[in-house]
């Protein structure tokens, strides 16, 4: 198990979630590569609302614009595992955007076993 406590860095990447990455979502894609490179941890949040560099709107507002809504993948890890996995989202993300922010993981405590 990762432990995780102190100073890390923050890594955050936009995308549309009906971006893929040979046939499969490419959030998926991230989270799965993140998890084999053993980073502490990965979660994918969908917008309800936003628009990228097309500026074009996307919302769950309206029918006909609900389709590709924002998705963020975050990861926290340590600078230097962040840094390792940054050159695998170079090749992935082909349109978004990856942002980077210095943090402080003050818990990170994962379920016990049977729980």
């Amino acid at each position: 198990m990762t432990r995780l406590t102190g100073t890390a860095l923050r890594v955050t990447i936009f995308i549309g979630e009906n971006d893929t990455w040979h046939h499969r979502p490419l959030y998926s894609e991230i989270v799965h590569r993140a998890h084999k490179a053993g980073l502490a941890g990965a979660s994918v949040f969908r917008g309800v609302e936003g628009f990228g560099a097309s500026s074009l709107i996307h919302t769950t507002r309206l029918l006909s614009l609900s389709e590709d809504l924002p998705v963020a993948v975050v990861i926290v890890d340590t600078e230097e595992r962040v840094q390792d996995f940054l050159p695998q989202l170079d090749e992935l993300v082909a349109e978004g955007l990856v942002i980077l922010d210095d943090c402080e993981v003050i818990r990170y405590v994962g379920r016990g076993k049977g729980a």
